[in-house]
């Protein structure tokens, strides 16, 4: 058995990010972008109003001051001309600031009578103007690699980027195994089970990032897993659920490197999940999960997020994991790494009673995985731990 630590790097030298394509703008959220880009305008690209009200000389602005108002500005219709001293324009938040003003009167403190504006007799501070830009600068970098948010697609597209450059989605492909399972909505036999695993990582690769497929269900024999692998071979990841042990029936580690599966590492010091394989197959990297589905889904935090995440540009890295305090008393550990399922609350972090790898119903009702290392001693509560969050 190796440690989770030398399974990651086993696994980051599997990984290599994907080549880079050109997208529209507006299919970009949840993209990493591949390389900087930089700004194409100002913003704003003049100096504008940041209040309704009226745009005069900011050296003539006191209480009691008159003028007269010579004309109008809006947003996307500016005033033309130069304002001289002693005249105001009328203005509107975002239109562009007249030449010859540097300052807005807010219209709560103007009285107005025909075309005359007389100030208060207390003004603020003002000026109530956003400078040419004070945003972005024309040629502004936005950084890479970054994984895009909404609001980086709204400031993208006010730096007038139309189209970004990102790191292709991997093509990752979900190979169930075991003539025990079904599909979700088919009536298993006596001894069979429905298949959850393939559902549960397919949704947490989708989320991440990845173009997940979930092929057929490849039962426990050498021709069914032959078929299986024929079908990921244009895919960038190949994982497979159960069979990866060492029974009789587990038959994916012998098939795969028929295959040309080229191993890396098999049993990980860690629970739930210790069955775990990796290995490269052809142009693909292979991990191969324990079938129980909460060990399959727990390695899907630890591990193969982490291999995702390094595919898609944004370095290589375990799972970021947070300090919280214990809620309750723990014994010590023994010698596998326990990720224990949990539920981090305002008091602390909860582990669950039970901690069963086959039970969905705790893993589902957690938030967090409370990692205990190795070896680690008895804990009380309030002591400091760590945590994967999800």
């Amino acid at each position: 058995m190796i440690s989770v630590d030398d399974a990651l790097n086993e696994l980051f030298a599997l990984t290599e990010p994907m080549t880079v394509e050109t997208i529209p703008l507006i299919q970009a959220a949840g993209r990493v972008l591949a390389k900087p880009v930089q700004a194409k305008r100002d913003q704003p690209p003049f100096a504008a109003s940041a209040m309704d009200g009226y745009a005069i000389r900011g050296a003539e602005a006191a209480p009691g001051a008159q003028f007269e108002v010579i004309g109008e500005a809006a947003a996307g219709h500016r005033y033309d001309g130069s304002v001289p001293a002693g005249k105001a324009v009328r203005i509107f938040t975002g239109a562009p600031l007249p030449a010859g003003c540097d300052r807005v009167i807010i219209q709560e403190d103007v009285a107005r009578t025909g075309d005359t504006i007389t100030l208060g007799s207390r003004l603020d501070a003002g000026p109530h103007v956003r400078p040419a830009g004070a945003d972005f600068r024309q040629g502004a970098e936005f950084a890479a690699p970054r994984l895009l948010r909404p609001h980086d697609i709204a400031l993208l597209a006010s730096m007038n980027i139309p189209d970004v450059p990102v790191y292709r989605k991997p093509r990752v492909a979900l190979i169930a195994t075991g003539d025990e399972l079904v599909m979700p909505g088919e009536s298993p036999g006596p001894d069979q089970i429905i298949a959850s695993n393939s559902f549960g990582l397919k949704a947490l690769l989708d989320a991440n990032g990845a173009e997940a497929r979930l092929l057929p269900i490849a039962r426990d024999t050498v021709p069914a897993l032959e078929t299986a692998f024929d079908l990921a071979r244009d895919c960038d990841l190949i994982i497979t659920i159960g069979g990866a042990s060492v029974g009789d029936h587990d038959l994916v580690g012998t098939v795969a490197q028929a295959q040309g599966m080229s191993r890396s590492f098999y049993k990980v010091a860690m629970r739930p999940g210790k069955p775990l394989m990796a290995g490269r197959m052809g142009r693909a990297a292979m991990i191969g999960l324990p079938g129980n589905p909460v060990s399959a889904m727990v390695c899907g935090h630890v591990f193969v997020l982490p291999v995702l995440r390094a595919m898609l540009g944004l370095g290589f890295a375990s799972a970021p994991r947070q300090k919280a305090p214990l809620a309750i008393d723990l014994p010590s550990n023994g010698p596998r790494e326990h990720y224990m399922r949990a539920t981090l609350g305002a008091d602390g972090l909860h582990p669950a009673t039970r901690q069963d790898s086959a039970l969905l119903t705790v893993l589902a009702q957690a938030n967090a995985l409370l990692v205990r290392p190795v070896s680690d001693d008895a804990r009380r509560a309030g002591e400091i731990v760590e945590c994967i969050r999800f």
